[in-house]
């Protein structure tokens, strides 16, 4: 427990590093392993260096994440990393600020209502069909993290655009894939050479996003003189007012939410999948009390997006995933006023480190944290533990604003899946090991064999789900 803001605490221990990178190396090189090292030597909150000045602070106390999130978040912008992102998202809600953000917030947020997000799931369920459909047949070996990449593509295109799967690939992914590519690659250097720079790699880069730019301004034109009736994020977008004075978004700021959502809610969503099909893998009591619920539930029939608040035993799957492979699974934030927090005294230009993978491995709220144990979400235990002790969408006004959409989407995937096909490793598979980049996904991909199955049968009022 955090003490009071009146009673400051001596300032956190530093580990030692070199004279002018400080920590850089060690943070660069593996930084899910330095920072679990930092946490079990230095505890809730440890300091130390990136480069010559730049101090950092892991912060891992559910208390103090609470005040940085929600209730001192106006002390806090997002980290100067995400600078790197701007030219490729615009001022979108990853990246923008304050007033702004807020105002494009309330703009954005009808197209996550209820009533549209079910919408989306016809298109969710009848995207992951026509793929599996189309592209598995039994005993097939898939490289199964590219396949719910292009899963996700499909129903994010279907969704935003009124894309059929290709199209979009074809269309807007291409390009955006090595966009983001380059991006990463730059927000993982200490000194980054400026985009004016006519260098190989920024080159790519803005020759990447003036495609994507022309691409995405095409399709807003196109739409601003299309007479037909459609049920996607774009129209939602460009007819959203603020109510208090009537201004919508112009072009500019539609493209960059575009881009911001497209980006945001297609790899993370992606990664979630290829976890959870990589657990399923390795636990096969898990995997046969998913097929019992699938098959009671939906049976031989089409899935249904009703059939998303009957699924608990998924939404459990999907919970445990993001608990143990959360895709954002560190949040940064940059101090813009000196300010106390819990004691502890942060100054202006300090850099901040929140991650929920550290929080949700944690012994003090979850019992065997590195065990796969869905069955540890029943009962509400959700409601029992402290608001940041797990927290896979981020929290505060910025949480993800696509939350509700994503997990319903990772949680109709899967059924889908379910459905049809037991999932394997495939043999002679590499060590599997997560890879912290923008998102935390598993290093070289997986490999993974899918096998066509028969509904299982079961004894009537039998259930496996305890």
């Amino acid at each position: 427990m955090s003490q009071t803001d009146g009673a400051f605490r001596d300032s956190p221990k530093v580990p030692k590093g070199r004279l002018i990178s400080g920590h850089t190396k060690e943070f660069q090189t593996d930084p899910l392993g330095f920072l679990t090292r930092l946490a079990k030597e230095y505890g809730e909150v440890a300091k130390f260096r990136l480069g010559p000045f730049q101090n950092v602070y892991l912060v891992l106390n559910p208390d103090l994440i609470k005040q940085i999130l929600v209730t001192k978040q106006k002390s806090f912008v997002k980290s100067k990393d995400f600078n790197v992102l701007k030219p490729l998202i615009g001022e979108g809600l990853l990246t923008s600020e304050k007033d702004f953000h807020m105002r494009q917030r309330r703009l954005i947020q009808p197209s996550f209502k209820k009533t549209h997000i079910s919408h989306y799931a016809t298109d969710m369920i009848d995207t992951t069909l026509d793929y599996i459909s189309t592209f598995w047949k039994h005993n097939d070996e898939r490289i199964i993290t590219k396949d719910m990449l292009d899963i996700t593509l499909g129903i994010i295109s279907k969704t935003m655009f009124s894309m059929e799967f290709k199209d979009g690939y074809e269309i807007v992914g291409k390009p955006l894939e090595t966009a983001l590519r380059i991006a990463v690659k730059r927000m993982r250097k200490l000194f980054r050479m400026p985009l004016w720079v006519p260098t190989k790699i920024n080159r790519q880069y803005k020759k990447a996003i003036q495609r994507l730019d022309k691409v995405i301004y095409g399709i807003i034109e196109k739409r601003k003189n299309d007479t037909g009736k459609h049920e996607d994020m774009l129209r939602i977008l460009m007819d959203a007012r603020v109510a208090e004075d009537g201004l919508g978004m112009t072009n500019h700021q539609v493209r960059d939410e575009l881009m911001t959502i497209f980006l945001a809610g297609h790899e993370t969503t992606a990664n979630a999948l290829s976890w959870a099909l990589y657990a399923l893998s390795q636990h096969p009591e898990v995997q046969t009390k998913l097929f019992y619920e699938v098959d009671s539930i939906i049976g031989a029939r089409k899935p249904e997006p009703d059939d998303f608040m009957k699924l608990q035993y998924t939404q459990k799957i999907i919970h445990e995933t993001l608990r143990m492979y959360p895709p954002l699974y560190i949040l940064s934030r940059d101090v813009s006023e000196d300010v106390v927090i819990g004691g502890f005294h942060f100054k202006k230009g300090d850099m901040i480190l929140i991650s929920s993978y550290l929080m949700q491995h944690n012994q003090e709220y979850f019992d065997q944290p590195e065990s796969f144990i869905p069955e540890r979400f029943d009962n509400n235990y959700l409601k029992s533990l402290p608001a940041f002790a797990y927290f896979p969408f981020g929290g505060g006004p910025r949480v993800c604003i696509g939350n509700h959409f994503a997990m319903m989407e990772a949680v109709l995937v899967l059924a889908c899946i379910a459905q049809r096909y037991r999932i394997k490793i495939a043999p002679d598979h590499h060590e599997v090991t997560p890879l912290p980049s923008l998102t935390l996904r598993p290093k070289s991909g997986l490999r993974m064999v899918v096998e066509e199955r028969n509904a299982e049968s079961f004894e009537p009022g039998a259930s496996f789900i305890k």
